[in-house]
């Protein structure tokens, strides 16, 4: 899998996703500009010391990013999509791409994707959720439906001997 943020502006989001990423296997790519620098201090911070195993590449802008994909498929996470991301068939090598905090994925992008527009439902009131949870809820229904290929599927618990 791999995830695409387009401009991102918060660097904790960043990080988190960065965290989420490494914990799936997943590819991290960052497109310009981006409204912090790749070596700040909060970035690390939320994405703590998984960001050194991170799968990222930084792009110069969106036609950067297209010049060396041709060809590939990206859902494009929005607001504004017709399509839920539960309805949906993803691939194992497709991309999922998330706009900046502030504005999401450019209207002009959208119009020329829709057919790969989806959506997180969510009450009417509501703008939007935080980037991060966003990554993480489209991410795991991707991965969920390429049966979390290479992921540990099972945890243990360590039994405790209790004394009476």
């Amino acid at each position: 899998m791999n995830v695409i943020l387009l401009e991102p502006e918060i660097p904790q989001n960043t990080g988190n996703i960065g965290r989420t990423c490494c914990a799936t296997g997943t590819k991290l790519h960052l497109i310009e500009p981006m409204g912090f620098r790749i070596n700040e201090k909060n970035l690390k911070r939320a994405g703590m010391d998984y960001w050194d195993d991170l799968d990222v590449t930084i792009y110069d802008s969106f036609k950067d990013f297209m010049d060396q994909h041709p060809g590939i498929k990206i859902w494009m996470a929005t607001t504004k999509a017709p399509h839920r991301y539960t309805d949906v068939e993803f691939g194992p090598d497709d991309y999922i791409m998330f706009g900046k905090e502030s504005a999401g994925i450019p209207e002009e992008i959208l119009v020329d994707n829709e057919d790969t527009c989806i959506r997180i439902p969510m009450n009417p009131e509501i703008r939007s959720l935080n980037l991060a949870n966003s990554v993480a809820i489209v991410l795991y229904e991707a991965l969920r439906q390429n049966d979390f290929h290479g992921m540990q599927m099972e945890g243990h618990l360590h039994r405790l001997q209790w004394k009476e």
